[in-house]
């Protein structure tokens, strides 16, 4: 089963980053060779950010830390949950943006 999740997580950074390079291509005027770098850094950056945020959310609402240390879970589940955010977030903008047209 957690193999199962890693395979949809790595495909869905895969797409992700796929999305975020086509619009960093549109929306430069020159080429660039370090666009995969970039769409991967503000995939990152936008995890970490969304990352940060739930913390300083849990942090200020005083939600304690341990209410899933017994889940199956092999990594965090607020990181997991940051970086599904920041997987959507491109696709999220490319359907408010034909929205708003």
């Amino acid at each position: 089963m957690q193999a199962l999740g890693v395979t949809l997580l790595v495909m869905g950074i895969i797409v992700s980053v796929r999305e975020r390079k086509y619009r960093l291509m549109w929306r430069t005027s020159q080429p660039s060779s370090n666009i995969l770098a970039a769409a991967l850094s503000q995939l990152v950056g936008t995890a970490g950010g969304i990352y940060l945020s739930l913390e300083l959310l849990f942090s200020f609402l005083k939600i304690p830390e341990d209410w899933w240390n017994n889940s199956v879970f092999f990594v965090e589940p607020l990181a997991v949950i940051s970086l599904l955010l920041a997987i959507l977030q491109p696709f999220v903008l490319k359907a408010w943006i034909r929205l708003r047209k």
